[in-house]
């Protein structure tokens, strides 16, 4: 399972070992390989969330019991009391600009540039041909944008990139729905296609002439559960339902209606993700706690949760 870890406003990508890991086992992983890195002793006391307000407090139950699939973003909550330790910090930098004259000219670059900063010197950006960069040391230091609401104005996780490329859109809803697309999976939803490329293309037939869009899901804490989502386009507003199907029992629990004129510039066609997008962070908080969390907890409510 590979996992992106916050601490101290850094992210890095950590290949968390074991079929099904433990909280315990992920905090000790944190521990031994995070946490020097950030200019953080070993014996730093620090908690876990998925949120950064709701802790993560029984050890032993499995990541996957709390909902944790790959690719979440996981925060390491500290106490005021920790503070970076220096000499460790530097110990490390040291090591880092023995290993290459060339690693040495750029340290010595950086250093010039942030002598009020702390020691700590991040990874180098990651190199767009290089798609999984955990494989050459478990540990990258992330700086683009993950998730929707991570990113800034201006900017798109590569995962929005990658489906705005694919999808073609035709007017501002499809790029809308892009977008709505991408949040689900950011919540755990897996579309009920099949897996190959999932990730990087729309899935066929997710848009219908006359404005009309439709996706189906599943989720690995729902069981059973399908959730179809269908929208349309109703003048400026794009009408988005869903419905939970458990068995023979459906219940459609929520309704959000938007207007792409909010979330999608004039640059839709064509170009990057970043162009055409606006306000990426309100987008994925209307659309998470209006319409995607509530969705979970109807089908908690129906008794459809493993």
């Amino acid at each position: 399972m590979k996992l992106r870890v916050r601490i101290l406003r850094q992210t890095s990508r950590l290949d968390v070992l074991g079929e099904d890991p433990s909280v315990a086992e992920l905090t000790e992983q944190i521990r031994d390989q995070l946490l020097s890195g950030h200019g953080l002793g070993p014996e730093t006391d620090f908690s876990l969330s998925l949120n950064g307000s709701e802790l993560l407090s029984d050890s032993a139950q499995t990541l996957s019991s709390c909902g944790i699939v790959s690719g979440d973003l996981i925060c390491v909550l500290l106490p005021q009391s920790a503070q970076p330790v220096t000499t460790a910090t530097t110990t490390a930098t040291t090591n880092m600009t023995a290993s290459s004259s060339a690693n040495q000219n750029q340290n010595q670059q950086t250093d010039s540039n942030t002598s009020n900063q702390p020691s700590f010197s991040p990874a180098a950006p990651l190199d767009p041909e290089d798609p999984d960069p955990i494989d050459a040391g478990h540990v990258t230091s992330v700086w683009e944008p993950m998730l929707c609401c991570e990113a800034e104005e201006g900017g798109a996780p590569l995962s929005l990139e990658l489906l705005h490329q694919s999808a073609g859109s035709t007017c501002p809803s499809d790029t809308l729905m892009v977008a709505a697309h991408l949040l689900m999976m950011e919540t755990g939803f897996i579309p009920q296609v099949s897996p190959v490329q999932v990730s990087t293309q729309m899935p066929a037939g997710w848009r219908s002439p006359g404005g009309v869009f439709r996706l189906q899901y599943l989720h690995p804490l729902c069981g059973g559960a399908v959730v179809s989502l269908v929208a349309v386009s109703l003048g400026p507003v794009l009408s988005i339902n869903t419905t939970l199907k458990v068995t023979e029992n459906v219940e459609t629990p929520r309704k959000l209606c938007l207007e792409p004129s909010s979330y999608v510039t004039n640059e839709w066609a064509g170009g990057s993700a970043a162009a055409a997008f606006r306000d990426l962070r309100k987008l994925s908080r209307v659309f998470k706690d209006q319409l995607v969390y509530p969705l979970i907890a109807a089908a908690r409510d129906g008794k459809t949760c493993l």
